[in-house]
């Protein structure tokens, strides 16, 4: 039960709560349940927690029950942050004012107050974290605090969770970034990172961007390779969609106000052009984005009404094959992705995919595993981390080769071809559409995202905000409004249960 919770986000699972569905599952008395997790708890496979009863929001579930890795994380996560942020910094003095009238210069730009306060936070502190929406500016401060740490000479590192996010991260700096994964160096022989406590990352500044994507179980792997002389910032998006795995990391790291955060809001002014960062930010406040535009130029941003789900496909179909290539000069695989909230239904990603295969990909030849069809040419997803492959969750990849003699099928990631065996196919999906959640950490060309009320249970503002963001120079959404406010104004994010931010503020608090 709690590895399934684990699955849906939680870190814990309130003890009362819990053994409530243990009954509902299992159907025998309370008292059985409660001896259960007695032995257990002896066998130390959980840890039961009584939490601060004086936070109010936990109310009668004061008592949690963890995994035992789960607990073991999230107290590493406190402690080792909390040693990071007091620890001396072994950079030599930097002259803040200075540094900032110096990196202007250097950049040629013209620094936002907000932008000013971050750079300087950077250089001060130990810990920090920079969020913002697209269009505020991140990339520009991660630029001035690289110039001004490459300066004076120090060690540095950035990092990501994918390797989309990475190779993002490299172009737009100039420096190198690795998947946290690669920077860890996982070894499949030691089943585990060879980068830890006892050998540290070598840097004196270590930049994570996407940190939103972070779960539990990997930000404990990676401060724990973190030397207590470094500088960590993380830069992410916190009103994006919270990690695959349990835990919402950077949010309570944020609400802990146990580090300094900088928060930017302001769109600068080559942003305010785009209609998808304006729409961003509208639909992150809680308004509708605007739908209808009058203007010269061709727009960024369309919406079109349609309620029935099979017009709905149709339409996704024509405007992916057709009409979007030829007025915008995309490619239909390489450049249009299909972003939806569902897996299940005529919009889900089941069956956009099967029906976009037969329309981009439409050969005779192909290979079918565990009820999916795969052929030469397909685009497709790693769905797990596979650290013998180096190909991680979320990696989209173009088969090039289905060798039905010796059962072999080459994929091509990013320019890098990698050998599947049959049995390994388990961990590959077609990606003509993939899920919004998926998309994380990924920017495309152009996305087209379907928003029916028959999502309703899932639409959510934080979701249809990852979703919009996604796409670079053009998002299409088709559905109706009535879904789309459904969607803007639902603020109740799903409940995560993680005690991380009270772990941090306790006697640790910079507000």
């Amino acid at each position: 039960m709690l590895n399934q919770l684990s699955d849906d986000g939680h870190v814990y699972y309130p003890y009362e709560l819990l053994i409530k569905k243990c009954q509902e599952i299992l159907e025998v008395d309370r008292e059985v349940i409660i001896k259960a997790l007695g032995t257990i708890s002896l066998d130390k496979r959980i840890v039961i927690e009584d939490l601060n009863e004086n936070i109010d929001v936990f109310r009668e579930n004061t008592k949690a029950v963890y995994l035992a890795k789960y607990h073991f994380s999230e107290t590493s996560i406190a402690n080792k942050l909390k040693v990071l942020i007091h620890a001396p910094k072994l950079v030599r003095k930097i002259y803040t004012d200075k540094a900032i009238e110096w990196v202007q210069k250097q950049l040629s730009i013209t620094l936002a107050e907000k932008q000013k306060e971050a750079i300087k936070s950077a250089i001060e502190n130990k810990v920090m974290v920079i969020t913002g929406g697209p269009g505020t500016g991140k990339t520009t401060i991660i630029n001035a605090i690289l110039k001004i740490f490459s300066r004076i000479g120090v060690q540095i590192l950035l990092a990501a969770p994918t390797g989309r996010a990475a190779k993002r991260m490299s172009e737009v700096t100039g420096h190198e970034a690795k998947t946290i994964h690669r920077m860890l160096k996982y070894s499949l022989k030691g089943g585990g990172f060879e980068k830890n406590d006892e050998n540290p990352l070598d840097c004196d500044l270590l930049i994570v961007d996407e940190a939103s994507m972070i779960d539990t179980i990997l930000m404990h792997h990676l401060l724990k390779a973190v030397p207590q002389q470094a500088t960590f910032i993380l830069v992410g998006d916190v009103n994006q969609l919270p990690s695959v795995g349990a835990g919402n990391v950077l949010k309570d790291i944020i609400n802990s106000q146990a580090v300094p955060v900088a928060e930017l809001n302001e769109i600068f002014r080559q942003a305010q052009e785009s209609l998808i960062i304006v729409n961003a930010h509208k639909i992150n406040n809680g308004v509708m984005p605007s739908l209808k535009t009058s203007g010269e130029k061709l727009e960024d941003f369309y919406f079109i009404e349609k309620e029935d789900p099979e017009e709905v496909l149709k339409l996704i179909l024509e405007i992916t094959t057709e009409r979007i290539p030829k007025r915008f000069g995309f490619n239909p695989i390489d450049d249009i992705q299909v972003l939806t909230p569902m897996h299940k239904g005529v919009v889900g990603t089941s069956n956009l995919n099967m029906t976009l295969q037969q329309v981009l990909n439409p050969r005779e030849d192909g290979i079918t595993r565990g009820g999916r069809n795969f052929r030469i040419n397909d685009k497709v997803m790693q769905i797990k981390n596979n650290y013998d492959k180096e190909v991680f969750n979320g990696d989209i990849g173009r088969i090039l080769n289905i060798d039905t003699e010796t059962q072999e099928v080459m994929i091509s990631f990013d320019g890098r071809t990698v050998a599947y065996d049959y049995p390994d196919l388990d961990e590959i999906v077609l990606a003509y559409a993939v899920s919004v959640h998926k998309s994380q950490g990924s920017e495309y060309p152009a996305v087209v995202i379907p928003i029916l009320t028959q999502h309703y249970v899932l639409l959510q503002r934080n979701l249809i905000y990852t979703g919009v963001t996604r796409g670079k120079k053009l998002v299409v959404i088709i559905g109706t409004k009535k879904a789309l406010a459904i969607g803007v104004k639902n603020n109740k994010t799903e409940r995560r249960y993680t005690y991380l931010r009270y772990r941090l503020a306790q006697g640790n608090n910079v507000s």
